[in-house]
Parts: C-alpha cells; sequence; structure tokens
C-alpha cells in the first residue's frame, strides 16, 4: 500500500532543502531512495512510501524537518543513522508571555551563541533555536539530556547550575 507523509517547510528554508541546483534534494533522495515532491508556492513536501520502505520515509521526514528547522544539511542527514533523533522542545510551553518567551530564547542563544555552544558541546549534540522552537539531534541519551538543560534554562535556571548538572549525570567533567 502507498501512503503519503507531507512536511510543511517555511518560505525562508526552501532554498536551503532544494540547495544550489537541487543538489540538497537530490543528495536526500540518492541516500533515502525516496523521491520528494516539493511545492514552492505552499512549502508542502512530499514523500511517498510504502510499506517496505516506511523506516526509510520516516527517516526522511526527519531529515527534512531538521533542515526546515535551520540545522545544516550535514547534521540533518545524521538523522539517516538508526540511534539518532530530532526532538523539538517549544519554548511557548515553558514560559508564560512573549516577553518571556524572547528573553529565555536570548539566554538559550547566549552572547554570540555561546550558551547554544556549550550545551552542544557538553551534551554531544547538534542544537538549533528558530522562533519557538529548539530542535535537538543526537542520540537517544544526549537528546534527553539537552531537552531537561533547555527547560531548565528557559525556566531561569543559572547556566552555571545548568552545565554542572550535565557534568554530574555524565559522570564528571567534561
Amino acid at each position: 500500500m502507498d501512503y503519503e507523509e507531507i512536511v510543511l517547510v517555511p518560505q525562508e528554508r526552501l532554498g536551503a532543502l532544494i540547495g544550489e541546483q537541487g543538489k540538497t534534494k537530490k543528495l536526500i533522495e540518492e541516500r533515502t531512495g525516496l523521491n520528494l515532491e516539493i511545492d514552492s508556492k505552499t512549502g508542502e513536501v512530499r514523500i511517498k512510501r510504502t510499506d517496505e520502505n516506511a523506516s526509510m520515509a520516516l527517516k526522511a521526514v526527519d531529515v527534512v524537518k531538521a533542515i526546515a528547522l535551520g540545522f545544516p544539511l550535514g547534521d540533518a542527514l545524521e538523522l539517516l543513522s538508526d540511534d539518532i533523533y530530532l526532538r523539538e522542545v517549544e519554548l511557548r510551553d515553558l514560559v508564560r508571555n512573549d516577553k518571556d518567551l524572547l528573553r529565555q530564547r536570548a539566554r538559550l542563544i547566549g552572547t554570540k551563541g555561546k550558551a547554544r555552544h556549550m550545551l552542544e558541546e557538553y551534551t554531544g549534540t547538534h542544537i538549533s533555536i528558530q522562533g519557538k522552537t529548539v530542535a535537538i539531534i543526537g542520540d537517544a541519551m544526549a537528546v534527553e539530556l539537552a531537552a531537561e538543560s533547555v527547560a531548565k534554562i528557559a525556566t531561569g535556571t543559572p547556566h552555571g547550575d545548568v552545565y554542572k548538572d550535565i557534568q554530574k549525570k555524565q559522570g564528571g567533567w567534561i
């Protein structure tokens, strides 16, 4: 039986998904063995799947989502591995209002991206912050630790306390 997975990609990320002269789209298709149909007007990306290629189709969905969420192609392609996952954390679920959302988003990014970089380094993940969403790519334990750490920072826990907690959970200094 044939099915179709649909991912909505923001207009500003369609270029990253398609790539120069369609190279990114072609690479994803080659690596997954699936066809991506991209509607540049609506931002809909359709991925046709059968029962036989369902697992790869779901991985392709994650790759497309990751690019839509701001990850570079190399990070997104890691999702084709069986032990690498994508997790989205909605900041709106963690803060009370738009003013807090902007402030906590800034805390997660940090000056010149330092906080985000530190979270990536300490948890061994890739993190993208787009609008009201923090997206995380990594293995299951690392993604969970990063998501927990993002929630702590977004709810006001000092950065240093979050970094110490990460180190404790990983059994010492990183």
